[in-house]
């Protein structure tokens, strides 16, 4: 997954300084934004108004499309560093490859977890043939700097824990733990992501760590969230402070949870590279315009995606929100 804004938006984020110890609801819209030859996306992170949630830096919600008669995600191989990719999926198929040699398809409710550590590449495309619709989100998690330099790792997960709180919810954990369930896909920092299935007339509360922030972006349908209607293709920043999320959904609806302990680090984040410092999203882009250090995507039709320029004025970190 990558971001591929000819002129990319330095975007400088981390630290605790801003961070609410109360609950919040602030409403973020997505920017529509296109990925690859044909896909289009909602990007909720970063946002005008929010930048991370934990260690979650970015967010792209996208379909449901109707690719039948269409190549559906085309995405040439293209350089990754300091973050971990995580891809899921509620419609179709993405077929991924990478520079370590990976080959997997990623189908509906499959973690498909990428390490990037010191550098990867990889390309993601809808196989030949595929499903008709495409629908789901793409997200990043930055790492620390204890580990933002380990080595490069895929993995792909089909069995994840799934909690079924009754009243309706079916919680599937894709990264870290939620209510004593935990993913075994790797985290590097205390975290959750989870899918969040209601059925028509649920209304229920959602166990929740107080010491986390918390969002919820919204994948299908329309749910109330802690009195707040919130509607597929927009998230709902929720701060910190809770220890349970009321939820109520008078249609079939789908949600995706995603919290953390604040990201005490700042971070420097721009194109497909997170850093500390403009040196290192620099030498990163070198590194990738000269074939250094990232290693080959072998298999995909199509050349590898150019680095853009880098902004004329130096990369500093400074805080979480704009």
């Amino acid at each position: 997954m990558s971001n591929l804004d000819l002129k990319p938006t330095p975007t400088v984020c981390g630290g605790r300084g801003d961070i609410s110890a109360q609950p919040v609801h602030e409403l973020l819209t997505g920017r529509v934004v296109p990925l690859g030859e044909s896909t289009v996306v909602r990007r909720l992170l970063p946002n005008l108004g929010r930048r991370m949630v934990g260690a979650w830096c970015f967010v792209d919600h996208y379909g449901p499309d109707d690719i039948a008669d269409q190549p559906g995600m085309q995405v040439a191989p293209h350089p990754h560093m300091g973050l971990q990719t995580v891809s899921w999926l509620h419609d179709g198929e993405v077929l991924h490859r990478d520079s370590l040699g990976s080959l997997q398809t990623v189908r509906p409710r499959e973690l498909g977890l990428m390490t990037s550590g010191r550098a990867i590449s990889h390309s993601e495309e809808s196989p030949r043939p595929h499903a008709r619709l495409l629908h789901g989100a793409q997200l990043w998690v930055a790492l620390p700097d204890a580990h933002r330099h380990v080595a490069p790792a895929f993995e792909h997960h089909a069995d994840l824990p799934v909690l079924n709180g009754g009243n309706g919810l079916r919680a599937t954990v894709i990264l870290g733990s939620l209510d004593g369930a935990a993913s075994p896909g790797t985290a590097y920092t205390p975290l959750v992501g989870a899918d969040l299935a209601l059925a028509a007339g649920t209304d229920t509360r959602l166990p929740l760590d107080r010491d986390f922030e918390y969002a919820v972006l919204a994948m299908s349908g329309t749910t109330v969230v802690d009195g707040v209607p919130v509607e597929a293709g927009s998230m709902l920043y929720l701060g910190c402070g809770r220890t349970e999320l009321p939820l109520r959904a008078d249609v079939d609806s789908g949600l995706m949870l995603l919290g953390g302990e604040p990201f005490e680090e700042r971070i420097v984040m721009w194109w497909n590279f997170v850093g500390r410092t403009n040196e290192d999203i620099a030498q990163a882009r070198e590194a990738w315009m000269t074939g250094d250090r990232f290693g080959e995507v072998h298999g995909y039709d199509g050349p590898p995606i150019p680095a853009p320029e880098l902004p004329p004025v130096p990369l500093k970190p400074r805080g979480r929100v704009r």
